[in-house]
């Protein structure tokens, strides 16, 4: 199963570190990402592969976006399919 997880907050040092550890400690891979800064915010969306994490999307969702919180960003996870349907024209 595949999954898009955006991360938003203030531009600091160690985002993508902290985020990317947190995945591999949960057996989520990151299959593709893109990541900017917008005036001072750091943005980043990926979309990772869960086949290799043992707790459901929604266990996985609450972790994440306690951890960002721990940091001071939001990461938000939403199922690929789902994700894909709220963005058709």
């Amino acid at each position: 199963m595949q999954a898009v997880v955006s991360v938003i907050g203030k531009d600091r040092p160690g985002i993508i570190a902290k985020t990317s550890a947190k995945l591999y400690e949960l057996g989520i891979n990151i299959e593709d990402i893109s990541q900017t800064i917008l005036q001072g915010y750091f943005t980043m969306i990926l979309l990772a592969d869960l086949s290799g994490c043992e707790k459901p999307l929604s266990e996985v969702a609450s972790i994440l976006e306690e951890h960002g919180k721990s940091f001071g960003v939001s990461i938000r996870v939403q199922h690929e399919e789902i994700f894909d349907a709220m963005h058709k024209l």
